[in-house]
């Protein structure tokens, strides 16, 4: 908003020309500036945080070995977080494992647990086609998705123990989190790695630093 200030000053006998100062009053601009942020918070939509979901293991104690969860060894697969960003796995039991040298390329560690959970990825594949289509909501895709899951996690779908190393960091087991979801492993558990498991990677990898 702008002021015009006129003042005369006259002397005796002469009429000077009237001279005008202005001033620019700039009160407004702030209630504009805070209706515009306003404005503007109200209609963008914040970023939402990408979050990953993990089952906790229960507090309460299991009273019989009936209420235990036993991994059959034909669908157990064990992986192995070594050093330099190397993973080793393995099929079945400890006992007559033979560890595999792999790593997280996507012709690597994820391309084997997508040929063993071949099933329940052709059944996701089928689903994501509909969500394509609109023929599905992103709700109901999810949905299906975790029924498929849980379904699957009863039935002869792989189960993966992820086993970290003293060697491994904390973006190994990122990573390998994230091939679960890729893969969509309907059930997976992390467990600390045991002397077993180490003298297996010993003797398939004598470079894995293992040995020192």
């Amino acid at each position: 908003m702008a002021e015009i200030n006129t003042e005369k000053k006259q002397k005796k006998g002469k009429n000077k020309a009237k001279k005008m100062s202005t001033r620019t009053d700039m009160t407004p601009m702030v209630d504009l500036a805070c209706l515009l942020i306003t404005f503007f918070m109200l209609s963008t939509t914040l970023s939402k945080p990408q979050t990953m979901e993990i089952v906790m293991p229960s507090k309460d104690k299991v009273k019989s070995e009936q209420e235990q969860t036993k991994v059959k060894a034909s669908t157990a697969i064990t992986i192995l977080l070594g050093k330099n960003d190397k993973v080793y796995y393995y099929f079945g039991l400890v006992e007559k494992a033979k560890v595999v040298v792999s790593s997280f390329a996507p012709s690597g560690i994820r391309s084997m647990l997508l040929n063993r959970n071949a099933e329940l990825e052709a059944q996701v594949l089928e689903l994501k086609k509909k969500k394509a289509n609109k023929q599905l909501t992103l709700l109901q895709y999810n949905d299906l998705v975790n029924d498929l899951k849980e379904k699957a996690s009863k039935t002869a779908a792989p189960v993966v123990m992820i086993k970290p190393s003293d060697l491994s960091n904390y973006n190994n087991l990122v990573d390998i989190l994230d091939e679960m979801q890729i893969c969509n492993i309907a059930a997976y558990a992390i467990v600390p790695i045991k002397s077993e498991d180490i003298a297996l990677i010993k003797k398939a990898d004598p470079q894995s630093g293992f040995n020192k």
